[in-house]
């Protein structure tokens, strides 16, 4: 059911981004930069202050959070679900390979490959994820459905 409700929003948003910038060009181009920066910043963020503070920060309060064997987490229970982990024994960071925004210029998704780094190994977990962002007034974007999937693997850390 997951994967179909992930299918559905994908193609919702593929479609709306298509044709996008016509009116203005490099509008679309634009949104797009400026969305993978939002992520990219919101990946510097897990970094700096923890998993935990940057998906509270980037949450929408309607937010949708997917994870493995478990019914989607939506609103003040994906608000709850943050505030439960513990991100002490890990790192968290991701960067995004893409992304498009609408022609609105409301509603955005990112995708890329993300890292775990435990603290007790030398090694990387890495998978995909995708993100659904909706711009608020104020200008920022804020994540409305977050979702990764583990699979690419378990690495020797380069940096080690």
């Amino acid at each position: 059911m997951n994967n179909f409700l992930f299918f559905c929003i994908s193609c919702i948003l593929l479609v709306s981004c298509l044709g996008s910038g016509k009116d203005q060009p490099n509008s679309g181009a634009f949104a797009k930069m400026e969305l993978l920066k939002a992520d990219r910043d919101f990946s510097k963020m897990s970094e700096e202050k923890g998993m935990k503070a940057a998906f509270m920060e980037y949450l929408d309060s309607n937010g949708v959070l997917l994870r493995p064997n478990r019914l989607p987490i939506a609103g003040a229970d994906a608000i709850d679900y943050l505030l439960q982990q513990n991100d002490t024994d890990y790192s968290l960071t991701w960067e995004p390979r893409s992304g498009a925004v609408a022609r609105s210029g409301e509603l955005g998704y990112t995708y890329g490959v993300y890292a775990l780094r435990p603290s007790t190994k030398d090694t990387v977990i890495y998978g995909t994820y995708v993100s659904i962002w909706k711009k608020e007034k104020d200008g920022t974007w804020r994540y409305v459905l977050d979702s990764g999937n583990e699979g690419i693997g378990e690495m020797k850390d380069p940096g080690e």
